[in-house]
């Protein structure tokens, strides 16, 4: 028989907090309810920002959505025809070998070994002071091709002293230079000018988006001017290198 506890000891037995399953249980649920509370903030705060943006802004973000839910549907109805086209047996072969060109043709305009026209815009950016930065361009070359920029070509004065072009793909790089930019190796310097293929006036829009590109480049002292039109040449052409190291499989 074990000898009896003193008040004090009883007492500080009661005070003693005891590990049970029941608080594992509530420590889980308070730290799930955490995570709820957290992401309900920072899903209020990027409702907040939309609520605080302007109606014209509000406006042209819903038409950019819209443009390109279009872009979808119309891939789906040619890709949707081309399966109906190849597999229904009469003139299989002929459809086969013009969507063999066709696919040719586009994968050339996407990796930029062939040149393409159509409606876009021109984007020429100036820089007096030399400050605006390979960053700036490339956040103009993001915006542009999430409004669907098609084919770009990026023109500044090269080395020799004339304009030079060169096409932009998924590969390029850019990185800054005391007075320029270096554009896949080769140094440009202001003005620059983004020759862009796509839908013009969603193209203009993603420009002018507030805290957007042509904000940054009136900070950096410089300047934004946007042409659109409705026939935009993209020239400038790539030269495919053969991979070192990947392999089709």
């Amino acid at each position: 028989m074990s000898p009896p506890r003193s008040p004090a000891r009883a007492l500080l037995g009661l005070l003693r907090p005891r590990r049970r399953r029941v608080d594992l249980l509530v420590a889980v649920l308070l730290l799930v309810l955490g995570f709820a509370v957290a992401v309900q903030v920072r899903s209020t705060r990027s409702d907040g920002l939309l609520t605080s943006a302007r109606q014209e802004d509000l406006v042209q973000i819903l038409d950019e959505l819209n443009n390109r839910s279009d872009r979808l549907r119309q891939e789906v109805t040619s890709l949707t025809d081309t399966r109906s086209k190849l597999t229904s047996g009469s003139g299989a072969d002929e459809a086969a070998l013009s969507e063999a060109e066709r696919r040719t043709q586009l994968l050339g305009v996407i990796a930029g070994t062939v040149a393409a026209t159509g409606p876009g815009v021109q984007v020429r950016i100036t820089d007096p002071k030399t400050q605006v930065s390979a960053s700036v361009l490339l956040d103009a070359l993001e915006e542009l091709r999430n409004a669907g920029a098609e084919a770009v070509e990026l023109q500044g004065t090269g080395p020799t002293g004339t304009v030079t072009g060169l096409r932009i793909v998924a590969q390029s790089y850019l990185t800054d230079e005391p007075d320029g930019v270096i554009v896949d190796g080769t140094k440009l310097v202001a003005p620059y000018r983004f020759l862009v293929i796509g839908d013009a006036a969603t193209l203009a829009g993603a420009m002018a988006i507030p805290g957007g590109v042509e904000d940054a480049v009136r900070q950096a002292g410089g300047s934004t001017e946007i042409t659109r039109s409705t026939r935009i040449r993209v020239g400038a052409l790539r030269v495919i290198t053969a991979p070192r190291y990947a392999r089709p499989q």
